[in-house]
């Protein structure tokens, strides 16, 4: 698979989701809790009819023993993790947490929705054969 092959996956419902982000960001604007936006795509998903899943819980283990688990703040579609932050700016850090909960859960994007700032940043996380690639938005 190439890098604009990887770049286009699940792209309509990338593209739903992050309208429901904006909407939210323009509506509420910046300021509020991670909780706050988080709670507000659920209510953006169910009125817009995408299948959602808030804070599942997905094992960690480590050989043969369950040593904790990952809890993604949303599952979009059963395929995509969706994290909320109101952090400065999207880090490595950010990028390993949601390539951790790719790796865990096997699902193939998660996007990155930070509300810090009067605009909406996001980023697409793709993992592919372990291989790790990131859209700047």
């Amino acid at each position: 698979m190439n890098a604009n092959e990887r770049e286009l996956i699940l792209k309509d419902e990338a593209f739903r989701i992050v309208s429901c982000a904006l909407g939210i960001s323009n509506g509420l604007g910046h300021g509020p809790t991670e909780k706050i936006y988080e709670n507000s795509l659920v209510v953006e998903f169910t009125s817009k009819m995408i299948p959602y899943l808030q804070q599942p819980k997905y094992p960690v283990v480590w050989k043969q023993v369950k040593v904790g688990e990952f809890i993604p703040d949303i599952i979009a579609y059963n395929k995509i993790i969706v994290e909320t932050k109101t952090i400065e700016s999207i880090t490595d850090l950010e990028r390993g947490q949601v390539l951790n909960y790719l790796r865990v859960t096997g699902l193939p994007l998660a996007l990155i929705l930070n509300f810090k700032k009067p605009k909406l940043e996001w980023e697409r996380v793709v993992l592919s054969n372990h291989n790790l690639t990131t859209n700047l938005h």
